[in-house]
C-alpha cells in the first residue's frame, strides 16, 4: 500500500469522487451534515494551515436524482429514463446549492460543471472544459461535477459517475482519482478478492501532509 499512499501525499490535484449513499439520507434527499463535512475535509486540502502545501481538488459527485425524489415527493425510484432525467434536474438545484453553502462557510466559491461522455470523446469540446475547468482551478474554485443527466441516457441508467470521475482525472492530467464509498474499499486483485484499504483513510493521509 505505499505506492498509493505515496501518490497521494504527493498529489497536487485531485478528482475525488463521492457517491450517492455518502451524500444522502440512505438515497432519500441530501445529507446537509455529510456534505458539509466533505466540504470542510476538502477545504483543508484546497486552504490548509500550519505551512502543507495547498492542493487543486476537483469534486466530481452523485446525489442529484435522489434529492429531486426527496423534493418531488417520490418515494421509489422511477424506472423510466425520462423521469430520472426530470428528478436529475430539479434535484441539481439543491445539490449545487448546498455545496455551494458548505463551502462559503470556508471562503471558498464552487461552480457547477455539467458533461457528458460524448463532450469528452469530442475534440473541440474537450480541450474547451479542459480550459475551463484549469481556470477555474487556477483561480481557487472547487468545480463540482455531475453528468449532465437531462441529454443523456445509458449514463443515468447505470449510474456511471466513476466512469466520469476517471474521464475527468484524464482531462485535467490530475495526479490522482479518489473514488469515496461506503464499501470497505476496492478490489486490487479480482481473483484473490484483496481489497485496497478504505480511501477515506488514505485521504486523511494527504490532509496531514
Amino acid at each position: 500500500m505505499t505506492n498509493q499512499s505515496s501518490l497521494l501525499t504527493d498529489a497536487k490535484c485531485l478528482v475525488i469522487k463521492v457517491g450517492s449513499s455518502l451524500v444522502t439520507n440512505n438515497g432519500e434527499g441530501l445529507d446537509q451534515a455529510a456534505i458539509a463535512a466533505w466540504a470542510g475535509q476538502i477545504a483543508r486540502l484546497v486552504r490548509p494551515v500550519g505551512g502543507m502545501e495547498a492542493r487543486q481538488v476537483v469534486l466530481v459527485s452523485s446525489g442529484a436524482v435522489a434529492e429531486g425524489m426527496q423534493r418531488l415527493g417520490w418515494k421509489k425510484r422511477p424506472t423510466a429514463v425520462n423521469e430520472l432525467q426530470a428528478a436529475a434536474a430539479v434535484g441539481q438545484m439543491g445539490l449545487v446549492q448546498m455545496y455551494e453553502s458548505c463551502f462559503s462557510q470556508h471562503g471558498l466559491h464552487t461552480a457547477q460543471v455539467l458533461l457528458t461522455h460524448d463532450d469528452l470523446a469530442d475534440r473541440k469540446r474537450y480541450l474547451n472544459a479542459r480550459s475551463t475547468l484549469r481556470t477555474l482551478l487556477a483561480m481557487g474554485v472547487i468545480p463540482i461535477i455531475n453528468e449532465n443527466d437531462t441529454v443523456v441516457t445509458d449514463e443515468i441508467r447505470f449510474g456511471d459517475n466513476d466512469t466520469l470521475a476517471s474521464l475527468v482525472a484524464n482531462l485535467i492530467e490530475a495526479d490522482a482519482l479518489v473514488i469515496l464509498t461506503d464499501q470497505s474499499g476496492l478490489i486490487q486483485q479480482t481473483h484473490a478478492k484483496i481489497l485496497m484499504r478504505n480511501l477515506s483513510n488514505m485521504l486523511s493521509q494527504v490532509m496531514k501532509r
